[in-house]
């Protein structure tokens, strides 16, 4: 309560201010009635002191001392009925009041001041009750905003109502969770400011307030301390007074109600994170039995069944600072789920997993021949400086090839982790290493399974224009077998267990459907590679329990 708005009151209508006017809006947080020699020791910050001056009645100069003292101590005010013991009061104690903005108060000597003291203490009393109800009722109707599942959302809005300024919340990791109104510059400023470290020259307090020198707006900062390692933010546009005991208490309550909300949805995330974690983990150790199953648990975690994608592992390089286990397993989630709110910046829809100590990062790409340098390796590479100036750690990246359907996930895994040890071995951190294809099975595994599909039915269309399926087979088996044995017809009756006549004469079939002589080269390679894309088109199909013909 203010000093001014105290001496308002009816019991203060014959006290005078006789010095340190500038002081009035000084606040009270006790009142203190005493006569003792060593009346100094006792008192506190923000008090009031109302005095018959008794022990001073021999020496009127010891008062000079006595208020500087309380000066010192920051007491707000003295009250003193100068004219029952003291006389008067001292021009220099008058003159060192003014000067320092310390109220000197005359008590008339018809005022008691058990009657002051009493009716000061209650206007106290009244003031911080309807305070308290004031919290309690912001803290209940906060809380039925939660329980009834209006969510963050609608109580940052219903705040912002209350007090008549713009809000935004902040995750641990300075990345915006909601806000009262839509404006991106607010959240790029922040975590320009994260980026640099500047929470941590925040005082250790309820809350602080600065002014960006650009822009000149003022921002209040409330901490919220949940269980993560560092709080959550709350910045209100513009600065709250700090008289302003009632917005203060509205606010406070808002983010006691926000500390909850934020812990339970913290509890949830984790454990759809440990069910998208497991299920990763079953897919690319292939205990998964059916692709049926891999395909409807998917679509739980939006990882679709036909999607152009590509496999990033991430992992974090060794820190020089020895660290405990706990201690290493702490800081490697916390930068993870710094990179969960992360990738929704990224250039293409994505997906999070965590296996082991690896962070797995699907990224879906427009087509097979995706501009890696332009979207994602920039994307990626602002990740690892970010990574490397706020949390001072080192991540590392290996890229899987291109992959089409969801069933070739586990391939594309294995070669993301393949591309993260070869960047190992290089000895460079951080890097960023591409997986480069080995073999035509990896190339073709890159290319869409419908221009697969549309090519080997070009090739073998003359086939299936025979209605006998069983001789087309046998011709396609004939013809196949003698690819293999590198056009030996010898070679392909032995395998065959025919006559040597019936494979020349299967062969003249196959000549005559194609309309093309086995003799020529080009003929020959678009054979062989229709046969290399019908056992990889039979591999996926196997997965999927519904084999081709």
């Amino acid at each position: 309560m203010k000093l001014a708005e105290i001496l308002q009151k009816p019991v203060f209508d014959k006290v005078e201010v006789i010095a340190g006017h500038t002081g009035l809006n000084k606040e009270i947080k006790h009142i203190t009635m005493m006569d003792a020699p060593d009346i100094v020791d006792y008192l506190n910050p923000n008090d009031l002191l109302v005095t018959t001056a008794y022990h001073l009645k021999d020496k009127p100069g010891v008062l000079l001392s006595l208020i500087k003292s309380m000066q010192e101590k920051d007491c707000t005010a003295l009250g003193i009925k100068s004219k029952r013991f003291l006389g008067h009061i001292p021009n220099e104690a008058i003159q060192f009041a003014n000067d320092k903005g310390f109220p000197l108060l005359e008590i008339p000597l018809e005022t008691s001041l058990g009657e002051i003291v009493n009716a000061s203490l209650n206007y106290m009393l009244s003031q911080r009750t309807a305070e308290l109800t004031t919290a309690f009722e912001t803290h209940r109707k906060f809380t039925q905003h939660i329980l009834k599942g209006k969510g963050i959302k609608r109580l940052v809005d219903d705040l912002s109502h209350m007090i008549n300024k713009r809000i935004v919340l902040f995750d641990a990791h300075f990345q915006l969770h909601t806000s009262s109104y839509n404006r991106n510059s607010i959240e790029n400023f922040f975590s320009s400011l994260h980026t640099s470290g500047f929470e941590f020259l925040l005082p250790n307090s309820p809350y602080s307030y600065f002014s960006s020198r650009n822009t000149e707006e003022v921002f209040t900062i409330f901490p919220i301390y949940t269980h993560m390692k560092k709080p959550a933010f709350l910045v209100v546009l513009g600065e709250i007074p700090l008289e302003d005991q009632s917005l203060l208490l509205t606010i406070e309550q808002a983010t006691n109600v926000l500390s909850f909300e934020l812990m339970r949805e913290n509890t949830v995330k984790q454990y759809t994170r440990r069910a998208r974690n497991d299920f990763f983990t079953h897919f690319v150790e292939g205990k998964f039995t059916f692709a049926e199953e891999i395909e409807s648990r998917a679509k739980e975690f939006s990882l679709k069944r036909e999607q152009a994608s590509i496999a990033i592992i991430g992992k974090m390089d060794s820190s020089e600072q020895y660290k405990s286990f706990t201690q290493h397993s702490v800081e490697i989630d916390y930068i993870y789920e710094f990179l969960e709110t992360e990738i929704k910046k990224a250039p293409f829809a994505s997906q999070l997993f965590i296996k082991d100590d690896h962070c797995i990062l699907i990224m879906e790409v427009v087509h097979s021949s995706y501009d890696l340098d332009s979207s994602i390796l920039p994307y990626l590479q602002n990740i690892q400086s970010y990574i490397a100036n706020t949390f001072k750690r080192h991540m590392s990246l290996g890229i899987s090839n291109v992959y089409q359907q969801l069933l070739n996930l586990p391939n594309a895994y294995r070669e993301a982790l393949s591309a993260l040890h070869t960047g190992n071995l290089s000895g460079n951190t951080p890097f960023i290493q591409i997986h480069r294809p080995k073999d035509v099975f990896e190339m073709l595994r890159i290319i869409p399974t419908k221009d697969l599909l549309e090519f080997y039915d070009h090739i073998f269309q003359a086939f299936s224009s025979n209605h006998q399926q069983d001789e087309e087979q046998i011709l396609l088996n004939t013809l196949s077998v003698y690819l293999e044995t590198h056009c030996q017809i010898s070679e392909t009756a032995k395998r065959l267990y025919v006559h040597r006549n019936t494979v020349i004469y299967r062969l003249e079939k196959c000549e005559e459907l194609l309309g093309k002589s086995l003799k020529d080269p080009e003929t020959t390679f678009h054979l062989r590679f229709a046969f290399r894309i019908k056992s990889i088109l039979k591999t996926n199909e196997r997965k999927k329990q519904t084999p081709i013909y």
